[in-house]
């Protein structure tokens, strides 16, 4: 299928602004990317590409169906990559309102946009049309010590996150299948990589540790997550929204099942070796066990063969390599985190449900 525009929203985001640059600097694509500005959201993590001629900006809130359908109408897109979301299961825990609101409402405004601009389309436009939407594999709940989530696994989620998740995704395959409009899903693993928001483990155990500071691991340490590098999961978004099957999903996952607790003494490891304490202690002696998040799903782990299989797709870097780059890139780039810590508290914990979920 060929395309030559693609409206992405929340491309400011950590995986959406990941996905813009992937499509700017290795395809001839132009973007139109859409995003509210909230908390997580970052421009400078567009900096690279923001001046390209094929890139747009448009701040906006998703779930205003009025504004999404003049846009819709004003850029005319061939594809819509659905990232805007509401991500952190800590934050949805104490606060679930936003994650309802965004991530259902929201993902409903779009829908409906979506569909009143696929019924304008005509010929060639009509059947290149894609709505891609991009969730998570925490709507398929918890894994044992076994087994693999698959596109058929049963959806059975935990947190008021990915519940809003599992709305969102049944969503769009009702608009597919009652309306008609083409799309496409896919579900992803943990992603890590440069730029992303200093509330996720990865980057919080590396801000943390050149800190000196404390370094929390829920409970004790042992639940396993299926780490995807951030820029693996471009290129294998931009293959499902170009090359997908209409009304297909895509499980997307890095082959790469760590505990939390391995994580963090890997990042501690490559902390003693690129940014050693001045005293010589070693950044393991700041790991300090705190109380579990409520509903800690145990296991998650995907099984990434159908797109493997159908989309020629696979990671590029082991957790081994791409954990080191991402540590290098934070080491290098205080620039860019620095002012985030100063203006917004994202290493603050939270989702102990400490205001009953009112938020």
């Amino acid at each position: 299928m060929t395309i030559e525009k693609v409206l992405v929203t929340g491309g400011a985001g950590f995986i959406g602004s990941a996905v813009v640059r992937h499509i700017i600097e290795t395809t001839e694509l132009t973007v139109v990317n859409v995003d509210k500005l909230t908390y997580a959201a970052n421009l400078s993590s567009l900096a690279s590409v923001a001046d390209s001629p094929r890139y747009t900006f448009e701040r906006a809130d998703i779930c205003d169906g009025t504004q999404m359908s003049a846009l819709l109408a004003s850029h005319r897109p061939d594809a819509i990559m659905h990232l805007a979301a509401e991500s952190h299961v800590d934050r949805s825990i104490d606060g679930p309102a936003a994650f309802i609101e965004t991530n259902i409402v929201g993902t409903y405004a779009l829908l409906q946009a979506a569909r009143g601009y696929f019924d304008t389309l005509t010929g060639a436009a009509r059947a290149r049309f894609r709505f891609h939407h991009i969730s998570t594999d925490e709507v398929f709940g918890s894994l044992g010590d076994a087994g693999l989530f698959t596109e058929n696994t049963r959806y059975d989620p935990r947190s008021p996150y990915s519940a809003s998740k599992a709305a969102s995704d049944h969503l769009v395959r009702a608009w597919g299948e009652t309306y008609g409009l083409p799309v496409v899903l896919s579900n992803c693993s943990n992603n890590y990589g440069p730029y992303h928001f200093p509330e996720k483990l990865i980057p919080l155990i590396i801000i943390k540790g050149l800190a000196g500071e404390l370094l929390p691991v829920y409970g004790r340490g042992e639940n396993i997550r299926d780490w995807l590098h951030v820029e693996d999961h471009a290129r294998a978004l931009l293959a499902i929204v170009t090359r997908g099957r209409v009304g297909a999903s895509y499980n997307v996952g890095g082959h790469n099942e760590v505990t939390n607790i391995e994580v963090v003494r890997r990042i501690c490891g490559l902390l003693d070796e690129l940014a050693p304490h001045a005293g010589g202690t070693a950044h393991s002696d700041q790991i300090t066990f705190v109380t579990d998040r409520p509903g800690h799903d145990f296991r998650y782990a995907i099984d990434a063969s159908k797109i493997s299989r159908e989309l020629d797709w696979r990671p590029t870097e082991t957790f081994e390599t791409g954990l080191r780059k991402t540590v290098a890139w934070y080491l290098e780039r205080r620039d860019w985190w620095e002012p985030i810590l100063a203006g917004k508290s994202a290493t603050a914990r939270r989702g102990l449900a400490s205001d009953g979920g009112k938020g």
